[in-house]
């Protein structure tokens, strides 16, 4: 099974990007990315499935869920600022439409019905994680300590400014021997070009993978755009280049009864959290907020 997938290989005859279980070859997570194309609505039934709508770089596109109407603000894009989003039912028909731009919808198989839900911007959490170099934006957006209306799905997005790295130390959460947390988890980049609002052609980054028995393990070059599967296996570090500052959307569910975002550590790595006790944080964060680009901005080369 591929776990890498470039920008385009993951198109489909409505969709930029389209991960199911079964594509994905394992149980729970999805997504799908759609371009809004102004007049041209698009349609989906989550059958099985509980949704999070996430506009990634279009504006006030309008929603209807099960026939009730929403307006999403949406941003520029995801280096530009936090965005408002909506959490879908399991069930639900949506429909939304806008002039344009890119929206993702997280989903994970699930069987309890929560209502629906439009979370403004303001009320995202956001969180800087890590110190030095290894310091990161993270945006809780549908995780268990940002949001409990969901059975399976975990939601959340990373910016790491350029020179830094992010999914630091090693971790992960397969289940697998001593680690008892299971979580399939999909990786969805943009990444940027200096101030860029949102992703650029021109943007590549690091990713390295590797399993506890050694039958995986790779360091892939990223590009604007591309998905990594993450089925088992640490994953870490994600590294953006100086120049280029990047951007995941992680979506993440599993078995658990419980929602979790927990993990494991690489153990060979595990001092490195306590090593950021002795290091400050990195001034360009947080990166954005609600009311737009906050850090201390760092001119493309």
């Amino acid at each position: 099974m591929t776990w890498f997938h470039p920008a385009g290989s993951l198109q489909s005859e409505d969709a930029d990007v389209l991960v199911t279980p079964e594509s994905a070859g394992w149980v729970y997570s999805g997504m799908r990315v759609h371009t809004l194309a102004d007049g041209v609505p698009v349609s989906f039934e989550l059958d099985g499935e509980e949704g999070v709508l996430v506009p990634l770089s279009a504006r006030d596109i309008d929603v209807t869920v099960d026939g009730e109407a929403f307006h999403v603000a949406g941003r520029e894009g995801v280096f530009a600022a936090v965005s408002d989003w909506m959490y879908l039912p399991v069930g639900s028909a949506v429909t939304m439409s806008g002039s344009g731009g890119d929206v993702a919808v997280c989903t994970a198989r699930a069987s309890e019905t929560h209502p629906v839900a439009h979370v403004a911007a303001g009320d995202v959490q956001v969180e800087v994680r890590g110190a030095g170099r290894s310091t990161r934006q993270v945006t809780n957006i549908a995780t268990p300590g940002s949001y409990s209306g969901a059975h399976k799905i975990n939601v959340c997005e990373v910016i790491t400014p350029g020179g830094n790295w992010s999914s630091w130390p090693p971790h992960r959460h397969d289940g697998i021997g001593e680690c008892t947390v299971a979580n399939e988890e999909i990786y969805y980049f943009r990444i940027g070009r200096g101030e860029s609002p949102h992703g650029h052609e021109a943007g590549e980054g690091l990713f390295h993978v590797y399993t506890v028995d050694g039958s995986v393990d790779e360091t892939v070059t990223l590009h604007d755009g591309d998905v990594y599967l993450v089925p088992e296996g640490y994953h870490g570090p994600t590294v953006a280049p100086p120049e280029y500052p990047m951007y995941f959307l992680n979506v993440l569910a599993g078995p658990g009864e419980d929602r979790t975002m927990a993990f494991c550590d690489d153990p060979s790595h595990h001092w490195i959290r306590e090593s950021w006790e002795d290091q400050a944080a990195d001034v360009r964060l947080p990166w954005t907020s609600a009311q737009g680009r906050v850090g201390t901005p760092v001119s493309a080369s």
